[in-house]
């Protein structure tokens, strides 16, 4: 099978499409037939070589979710599975092929009436946008910062977020015509990637929810009202400044709160359980999927250097 894997750390270009022999299921596992392969803000970081220190090694397969059909069963699970269409987590590995494994409590049957490509893009961000609401206890009437809202975690948070009642939703944007796309889906204010808003804009917000980290976060933390909670949920901008929690401690009587939040830490059950409900509400248009395009799997380095330059609105979706 064609498989993409990093052949160098760093740019794009060390991406190498090679050939693998197509994966047996273990155990508890299924075989899925890729139909649709998210292309998401972790597989940058581990390309760059981000996470080598945590075990990841050049020649890594890269990609965590596919949707296809299951052509194969491992034992322990029920062969009725074979030819059904789903969702599947792959961990952090193993998505980008033709052919790809996962655990059967990690798959999902999709909806009649949503496609591999959206369900890509919402199976994985939809879950983590609700959670890190959930961790931000985001009540009724209060204000929102998206940090990094362009990327399909984004865009389900203001859309949750919205649905959740939330008083005013702002977001950071590369450009005001992103910007008036994401209003479109529930935003209420755009702030350029600074967090400047010009003359009207919000002066603090009681959540934000930050997908992008890296050396600016500090300057996010000061616009948290009194008893503000920040919940970072990515780092697709690099790590924060070893002592960005000073800016806790300067602030101390405002009782700020700061969370990092993964997904891996939710029970699986509960995972799956939104996760369902999500795919429902996606086939029936209640939230909205936006696929920025679909490429071929061999086109894995034009799709990475389209999402480091930022030109991304939603998520990219690779085609076997």
């Amino acid at each position: 099978m064609k498989a993409v894997v990093v052949g160098t750390f760093g740019k794009p270009e060390g991406l190498e499409v090679i050939d693998l022999p197509t994966p047996d299921p273990a155990p508890g596992q299924v075989l899925i037939r890729t139909e649709a392969i998210g292309v998401g803000g972790v597989d940058a970081v581990i390309r760059r070589g981000t996470l080598a220190a945590y075990g990841f090694r050049e020649g890594h397969l890269l990609g965590s979710e596919v949707a296809g059909i299951v052509t194969r069963v491992g034992e322990r699970v029920d062969s009725a599975w074979i030819g059904r269409r789903v969702w599947a987590f792959t961990g952090l590995s193993g998505g980008y092929a033709e052919q790809a494994v996962a655990a059967l409590e990690d798959v999902l049957p999709l909806p009649d009436g949503l496609g591999g490509a959206a369900a890509v893009t919402i199976g994985g961000s939809g879950v983590v946008a609700h959670f890190a609401l959930q961790r931000a206890h985001l009540a009724p009437g209060e204000t929102v910062l998206v940090r990094g809202a362009a990327g399909s975690i984004g865009i389900a948070t203001i859309q949750l977020a919205a649905k959740a009642g939330a008083g005013a939703i702002a977001v950071t944007a590369s450009s005001p015509g992103r910007g008036d796309r994401l209003r479109d889906l529930g935003a209420t204010h755009v702030l350029d990637r600074s967090g400047n808003g010009g003359p009207g804009a919000i002066a603090g917000f009681d959540v934000v929810i930050d997908v992008v980290g890296g050396p600016h976060l500090p300057q996010f933390l000061d616009t948290l009202n009194p008893n503000g909670r920040y919940v970072a949920v990515g780092v697709i901008g690099g790590e924060p400044p070893a002592d960005f929690g000073m800016r806790l401690i300067e602030n101390f009587r405002k009782s700020l709160s700061f969370a990092t939040f993964s997904a891996d830490t939710v029970p699986g059950p509960d995972r799956s359980a939104v996760r369902a409900a999500q795919f429902t509400d996606a086939a029936h248009g209640v939230l909205r999927t936006i696929v920025h395009k679909t490429m071929p799997l061999d086109q894995a380095v034009l799709a990475h250097t389209e999402m480091d330059a930022g030109q991304v609105l939603g998520r990219i979706v690779l085609v076997p």
